[in-house]
């Protein structure tokens, strides 16, 4: 992958810039001269020229290109937006004022392939309706059709989706490791740090000290998520807290995973209001009990996505860490794939 381009003979700016592109996990090519940069001007991700080589740059008429920025240490330059707009440059960047939002300039930058991944939440309508049981799957299917996969496990009292996949063992970040950071996160770096196999990458908690999901560690997340995955699954607590309420913001669709009999019902009409405070497009996957499918479905007022039938042999077999079948010829698999046919994008 090509590197962003630093056009600047300022050792000091460069030994800025080198520092924040190391943040922003990035690696530059660096032009000391208008000249040496010819090369690296159309191929680059990103330009950023140095306030002290903006006229030299614009004296050799490089073409026009989207994603050049001109740094400063001298915002209030008379000259600085003059040399903007002749070097091309689409903004100003004045160090150190803006160091954070060059950093997310450098780390967009290096997004190999970026997407617009389809947030999928699903939350139970009482607790052991299988709300985690469903958004596993559902991952484990789409990552075996191939779609990079988020699953972000939002219970921060759910026992742990790594540990329902038989993965709690596996290194990598959980969100202890990842509470702290602020601003934006790299997809690529996410990816790169979470647990995961094949096509699925699982973000859960580490065993221990409970402590709540920040809304702007979640923001983050999920924005990288939406960046760097064709599929991010949010497994919610019932009990909406600051976290899941900003999931479910940002999501384009959400299951209710409702039993059908009256408790059931009941509790999951309650859950549904609270929802439906942050989202819009709800929609209820009804497990079987005494009442009938449709009249549950009905009573709670939202579509029905699915009816999800009971599998006896299921929590054996994630109870012994094993993956389930979820091949086409199973009904898991099948009702996955179904519900994830309807839900995303073509």
């Amino acid at each position: 992958m090509n590197r962003p381009l630093v056009i600047t003979e300022d050792h000091d700016l460069l030994d800025d810039l080198v520092r924040i592109a190391a943040a922003a996990g990035a690696q530059l090519d660096v032009a000391h001269a208008p000249a040496h940069a010819r090369p690296f001007w159309a191929l680059a991700p990103l330009v950023i020229v140095g306030a002290d080589l903006a006229d030299a740059v614009a004296a050799c008429a490089p073409p026009a290109r989207d994603r050049v920025l001109l740094v400063t240490r001298t915002p209030d330059d008379p000259d600085t937006w003059r040399r903007c707009v002749t070097v091309g440059a689409q903004a100003v960047i004045p160090l150190p004022d803006e160091e954070r939002r060059l950093v997310e300039e450098l780390a967009d930058a290096m997004e190999p392939h970026p997407k617009s991944g389809t947030i999928l939440c699903v939350i139970g309508g009482r607790g052991g309706a299988g709300a985690s049981v469903l958004s596993a799957c559902l991952a484990l299917r789409a990552s075996q059709d191939h779609l990079r996969t988020l699953l972000v496990d939002a219970d921060p009292l759910g026992g742990g989706l790594d540990a329902l996949l038989g993965q709690e063992e596996t290194e990598g970040a959980r969100w202890a490791d990842l509470v702290a950071r602020q601003g934006r996160i790299s997809s690529t770096a996410l990816q790169g740090a979470l647990p995961g196999f094949g096509d699925l990458s699982v973000l859960s908690f580490h065993r221990g000290e409970v402590r709540p999901i920040p809304p702007e560690a979640m923001r983050s997340v999920l924005e990288a998520g939406r960046r760097g995955f064709d599929l991010v699954i949010v497994d919610l607590p019932r009990h909406l807290d600051a976290a899941a309420a900003e999931a479910l913001t940002r999501a384009t669709t959400t299951l209710l995973v409702a039993t059908a009999d009256v408790r059931g019902i009941l509790s999951a009409a309650q859950v549904l209001r609270q929802a439906a405070e942050h989202t819009s497009d709800l929609r209820a996957v009804i497990r079987p009990g005494v009442l009938d499918p449709d009249t549950a479905a009905v009573s709670l007022a939202i579509p029905a996505a699915a009816r999800l039938p009971d599998q006896p042999r299921l929590t054996t077999t994630l109870n012994r860490g094993e993956l389930p079948k979820l091949g086409p010829r199973t009904t898991l698999g099948a009702l996955c794939a179904t519900l994830l046919h309807d839900l995303l994008p073509p």
